[in-house]
């Protein structure tokens, strides 16, 4: 047992170094209208980090094209074909969202005026990259104890400390650092359940995941509608606007009872996306209940249960004010991505969290879903 759980522990830590060594290949061209000389200069090559984001790279790429830029203040925002990119989603994310089939390099647009504000939100840079990441970590610490206290607690060294290891892309600096806040690892190899976190909202003291406690899994969720009858993705229609994509947080909450079992990445996806996924689980006990669930729950039709063990498991998710109120009725889900990775449906969803997370502490989720499309009424 314990050689086994030494390896465990081994396959965690490549797979964490794996997801911090990540990078997309990328292309950089200079938008047209943001070119002074001839000839044009060339496009800058470079890795974008996974875990890292876009403006970060603002650095170098501005050093490759200056002697071409024009004169004024800089406003600098990226785009792929034709659509501007939310800088404060992770380049990873990015990448497994919007390339169907994976495009090596990964060819970008870079702008350095004409900032689309009407799409984008401001960005000034590296200080609205760190705020964006220090919110999102107070977020997922919300959701994982209770309350964000261990964030915002942080020395201004320690929070410092902390962006400098996610800028670099130092992991053991970061875990240095973020056990001290004592986020995580969920213990994976047990029996499972899921209820909403508004009812552990009220306690003073965060709760450390593990050690029987309940754990609770930020997810952030990306939907992006592809034609139902794909079967090539390198097909798959480009995305036209941000409306076209769904982005869904919704927790998950897992609470360990007796018993030695666990919860798929299907059946997660299964409650997490109710809109998507068959209500029909694999193995339903016949006393088996649905959880209660908050009023802003999403629909949950599935008293799940696991694909290995007919025990018990209840399923039910909070979701935020941005959740997508879509129809299941035509359609179909083709492809599931996390960290670039088209992820096994039957592997353990704890294991997915824990080891694939982003320094956020975020799950980050890709979903392509097939739709059908609309037959013309009365003929037209």
């Amino acid at each position: 047992m314990a050689a086994q759980r030494d390896d465990e522990a081994g396959w965690s830590s490549e797979a964490a170094r794996r997801v911090w060594g990540g990078a997309v290949p990328l292309q950089v061209h200079l938008h047209d209208a943001d070119v002074t000389t001839l000839p044009p200069p060339p496009p800058f090559l470079t890795l974008g980090p996974r875990i890292g984001y876009l403006p970060l790279l603002v650095p170098i790429i501005k050093a490759h094209f200056s002697s071409t830029l024009p004169p004024g203040i800089d406003t600098v925002w990226f785009e792929y074909k034709g659509l501007p990119l939310k800088w404060y989603i992770p380049i990873g994310v990015l990448y497994d969202l919007l390339c169907a089939d994976p495009e090596r390099p990964w060819n970008l647009t870079v702008h350095f005026r004409g900032y689309p504000s009407e799409i984008l939100t401001p960005c000034d840079g590296e200080d609205s990259v760190k705020w964006s990441y220090m919110n999102s970590l107070k977020e997922a610490a919300f959701i994982i104890t209770g309350n964000s206290k261990n964030v915002m607690n942080m020395s201004q060294a320690d929070q410092g400390a902390l962006w400098q290891s996610v800028m670099k892309g130092n992991l053991d600096g970061y875990t240095n650092i973020s056990t001290r806040l004592k986020l995580g690892p969920c213990e994976e190899d047990c029996l499972v359940r899921t209820s909403s976190v508004e009812g552990q909202q009220g306690s003073d003291e965060p709760e450390s995941p593990g050690s029987g406690k309940p754990c609770r899994v930020p997810v952030r969720l990306y939907v992006r509608s592809v034609q139902e009858d794909l079967y090539d993705l390198e097909d798959a229609i480009p995305v036209g606007d941000w409306e076209s994509i769904s982005y869904i947080n919704r927790p998950l909450e897992v609470r360990r009872e007796e018993g030695r079992s666990y919860i798929t990445l299907e059946h997660a996806l299964k409650t997490l996306l109710p809109e998507f996924f068959s209500s029909k689980a694999s193995c339903i006990p016949d006393d088996s209940e649905p959880a209660p669930q908050a009023a802003d729950s999403a629909p949950n039709d599935d008293p799940d249960v696991t694909p290995r063990s007919c025990e018990k498991v209840e399923l039910s998710v909070s979701s935020s004010q941005q959740e997508a109120n879509v129809a299941n009725k035509g359609k179909i889900v083709k492809l599931v991505r996390v960290q670039g990775i088209e992820v096994d449906m039957d592997i353990p969803f704890l294991w997915v969290a824990n080891n694939l997370k982003n320094p956020e502490c975020y799950l980050h989720i890709c979903v392509y879903v097939g739709t059908r499309k609309r037959e013309p009424k009365d003929g037209r």
